[in-house]
């Protein structure tokens, strides 16, 4: 709008230098000449002027360019934070859901050693009760078959037999016993050595009469003093 302000000016000036013209040349020739370089003083002023105006506007679209440049920038710097955020929140949610799943993972280990450490805490429990009726039991023996009973380390009971030899009847004759991870009875240590204990301990496992277990014992005993 403003060059367009300038050549309009232009033209106005043009035209009064014209009307000026045709109006002196009936006068003096000094005064033509007055005239002419007035115009062309004017011309020149207008020149300067209109060189200024465009050397603005040159310096306004070079702004322009560069806010555009800087625009572009920016914008190119939030697509940048807008993809990194999406990235973080979709890491979050995975890690999240790593996290629940853990947490699963872990609230299941839990029970499972609930579960573990009840059944374990119920077998110990019925060890304990099957080894003290051993032992009520034995105290029962103990003056029929002159038999000795004495809990060992490794939760084991020993079993002593004596009176086995008329001639040594103070010499002991023993083995140990055990309940096994399956509950079953374990016999061990037998001193001495009887090549039948392993066929006693097979069928007191499935009769579970251990009165008769005992008794097969000692008569296995007392045969190798007559052997």
């Amino acid at each position: 709008m403003m060059f367009e302000d300038e050549l309009i000016l232009l033209n106005q000036s043009i035209n009064e230098f014209g009307d000026n013209l045709r109006n002196g040349l009936s006068g003096n020739p000094s005064q033509i000449l007055g005239l002419r370089d007035a115009f062309k003083d004017s011309l020149r002023a207008l020149s300067e002027k209109l060189s200024l105006k465009l050397k603005e506007e040159e310096k306004m679209v070079e702004m322009f360019l560069e806010y555009q440049n800087q625009l572009r920038k920016q914008n190119k710097l939030i697509e940048e934070k807008k993809d990194n955020l999406l990235k973080m929140i979709s890491e979050v949610k995975n890690k999240k859901q790593e996290l629940e799943g853990l947490t699963a993972n872990i609230q299941d280990l839990k029970e499972e050693y609930c579960r573990k450490k009840e059944t374990i805490s119920t077998a110990n429990k019925a060890n304990g009760e099957r080894l003290k009726r051993l032992q009520i039991s034995a105290d029962m023996y103990k003056d029929h078959l002159e038999l000795e009973i004495r809990k060992i380390h490794g939760d084991k009971l020993q079993f002593i037999f004596t009176g086995i030899d008329p001639k040594k009847p103070e010499r002991p004759y023993m083995f140990s016993l055990c309940l096994n991870e399956a509950r079953d009875y374990e016999v061990s240590d037998c001193s001495p050595p009887l090549e039948c204990i392993a066929e006693f301990q097979e069928k007191v496992r499935k009769t579970n009469n251990f009165s008769a277990f005992l008794a097969n014992v000692r008569k296995a005993f007392i045969a190798t003093v007559h052997n």
